[in-house]
């Protein structure tokens, strides 16, 4: 009897953009089984968010102390392929996705299998998926592919447009502004990357995926994201340690320094903005080499410490 091919998808997707995606890619895949299991966290995030709210949640995201999830149900089976779905939410997992990674279920889930992981995001993610790669490492599983599907408009109108989103649930476009989130024909054209999962997956052979994956437009690492991301890993840690040393989340005691960082981080963006562009040209000819081949880094798989 042949073997029936089962793919285990593990996501959390508050928009249903994300589902969007991962349906779009996994499509084509007839032969093989597809399982979905979405993230349950015990006190759910809401969508839209309030902005307070959402600004509380950033402590916790950048210092690794997740909300807890609900249990899975799928622990004990097996499975040829896991794709790990997941938001960047302040440069980190979202935190339903990291309690996952921490989690004894991810363990059972992901030792020893290869893993896809596929995002949807504004455009930062090289430091979320930098700490799911520590976290698969450690685990014993295996990263295989990354599928970052971003919003390719300008970083300050995807800024506009993502909060119009997130705290208005208002995803559609303005007289002067785009829809947000991930642009609807990139979403319909990532049924390109079946053909190479699906090819992997029956021969069993992962050690090229990434690179074919990477030919086909699965990222797009731009110099400019690369220094602006570097340059925000520690200020938002900053931050995080000033807001969680006066208390746990929702708490009243630390939403005064919650508000200041709300009102600093937009003024941040837009400022550090055209200069880590200007800061990135200037690196592009004064380190072209060192940030050539941090751009190659981020589109590929490996952990830095292997």
């Amino acid at each position: 009897m042949n073997h029936q091919l089962k793919i285990l998808v593990v996501y959390y997707s508050q928009s249903g953009q994300l589902r969007e995606i991962i349906d779009t890619i996994v499509a084509p895949i007839k032969d093989a089984q597809v399982v979905f299991k979405q993230l349950e966290p015990v006190e759910p995030f809401p969508f839209p968010w309030r902005k307070q709210q959402f600004f509380d949640a950033m402590p916790e995201c950048v210092l690794g102390r997740p909300r807890a999830n609900k249990p899975l149900d799928t622990v004990d089976e097996a499975y040829d392929l896991v794709i790990l779905g997941y938001q960047p939410w302040f440069l980190s997992p979202s935190q339903p996705v990291e309690a996952f990674l921490q989690s004894a279920d991810a363990k059972k889930i992901l030792a020893g299998k290869p893993v896809i992981t596929v995002s949807g995001c504004r455009n930062m993610w090289l430091n979320a998926q930098e700490r799911i790669k520590g976290y698969l490492s450690g685990i014993g599983a295996r990263l295989v592919g990354n599928i970052a599907l971003v919003d390719t408009h300008h970083n300050l109108i995807s800024l506009f447009t993502i909060q119009r989103w997130a705290f208005k649930g208002k995803k559609d476009g303005h007289p002067i502004l785009p829809p947000a989130g991930v642009q609807q024909q990139d979403i319909e054209a990532s049924h390109r990357f079946a053909a190479p999962v699906a090819q992997a997956l029956h021969e069993g052979k992962w050690d090229d995926l990434q690179d074919q994956l990477v030919a086909l437009g699965s990222v797009n690492v731009l110099p400019s994201l690369v220094v602006l991301e570097n340059r925000g890993t520690k200020p938002f840690r900053f931050f995080a340690n000033f807001i969680s040393k006066k208390g746990g989340p929702g708490e009243e005691s630390r939403q005064g320094r919650v508000w200041i960082y709300r009102n600093l981080l937009p003024i941040a963006v837009i400022i550090l903005s055209p200069i880590s562009a200007v800061s990135a040209y200037i690196t592009l000819v004064t380190k072209r080499k060192q940030l050539n081949e941090d751009v190659a880094y981020y589109k590929g798989v490996k952990l830095k410490q292997q």
